[in-house]
């Protein structure tokens, strides 16, 4: 069975003086021993060399209130009809995540926001979550449609996993 799951890879490629991080977004198409072989989204294929220490963690489904009133997130939102921002998906990240609000590549005109949620309230169509990161805040709507997810330890077969420390 061949692994198909959209990915998003942070791919450090290490040199002597200094590292470089490299996102691809693609289908994992095969991974044949420590190859992982990704049709990106503009159609290349993309061979990526894994080291034996790469980690791979696969999404879990949660919720809001199993991520607790203060969890750091990174949120990916659009602008919805009423201009609210709407998010696509939340998911838990690493305190080394740098704090930020800005464009982002997942979906046309889309963001993220890596912040903590400082609160929640209820409202028409969801939940309104406040994030507070170091240069503002954001208030975006989390609906029912809306993935949220954390990270768990995974293996590099199963077909729904984000690889990362992926090094070339």
């Amino acid at each position: 069975m061949k692994p198909l799951a959209f990915l998003l890879l942070a791919l450090a490629c290490a040199t002597a003086a200094a590292q470089t991080n490299v996102r691809v977004r693609g289908t994992i198409s095969a991974l044949n021993g420590d190859v992982l072989n990704v049709k990106s989204r503009d159609g290349r294929d993309i061979q990526l060399h894994l080291l034996p220490d790469t980690q791979v963690v696969t999404a879990k489904k949660t919720t809001l209130a199993e991520m607790g009133p203060s969890a750091y997130v990174g949120v990916t939102s659009v602008k919805g009809p009423d201009g609210r921002m709407v998010a696509k998906e939340v998911h838990s990240i690493g305190p080394q995540v740098p704090q930020m609000h800005g464009p982002w590549d997942s979906t046309p005109n889309s963001t993220m926001t890596n912040a903590n949620i400082t609160s929640t309230a209820q409202t028409s169509g969801g939940n309104e979550i406040t994030l507070k990161y170091k240069d503002g805040e954001q208030k975006i709507l989390v609906t029912p449609e809306t993935e949220i997810v954390t990270f768990v330890p995974g293996t590099r077969r199963q077909a729904a996993a984000v690889m990362i420390g992926v090094r070339s």
